[in-house]
């Protein structure tokens, strides 16, 4: 069952963004943002509260994805990036990410605050910041 609703055109984006935000940091670290992704658009909350389709995340500004505005972006959807996209909208989670909705890439260490926000963890290079469940329970929801 998906948790989010999504379109081909939506798991191709969704793939192109993946990729270009992580693929550095292989599958099990393009499906941890990936999990970032997925829960803005299941957010109802903090700066997501409009941001409830792939194609709004994936364009929201200010606040959005530093990928976009590259151009390595802008390549095709690989079917190795698809395939990951579909498991992030069948609800698979990795932690730190599971519930986060923020991850960037520090020059050092992960703060312990990052926009007012927890740091859940780091996976290689990029550190995740999940919100408090009472300022956002809609991601912290079962699957």
């Amino acid at each position: 069952m998906a948790v989010i609703k999504t379109t081909e055109s939506d798991l191709k984006i969704l793939a192109r963004l993946i990729r270009a935000e992580a693929e550095g940091e292989g599958d099990l670290g393009m499906l941890k943002a990936g999990n970032v992704m997925v829960n803005r658009v299941r957010a109802d909350c903090l700066d997501f509260v409009h941001i409830n389709t792939v194609e709004r995340m994936v364009w929201q500004s200010p606040g959005g994805f530093e990928a976009t505005q590259k151009g390595y972006f802008y390549q095709g959807a690989r079917e190795r990036e698809i395939n990951l996209a579909r498991k992030l909208v069948r609800g698979e989670r990795h932690h730190p990410a599971s519930n986060a909705l923020w991850f960037f890439r520090p020059t050092g260490s992960c703060p312990a605050q990052w926009w007012g926000q927890w740091n859940t963890g780091r996976y290689k290079l990029h550190c995740f910041y999940t919100p408090l469940a009472s300022a956002c329970p809609s991601v912290f929801g079962t699957f």
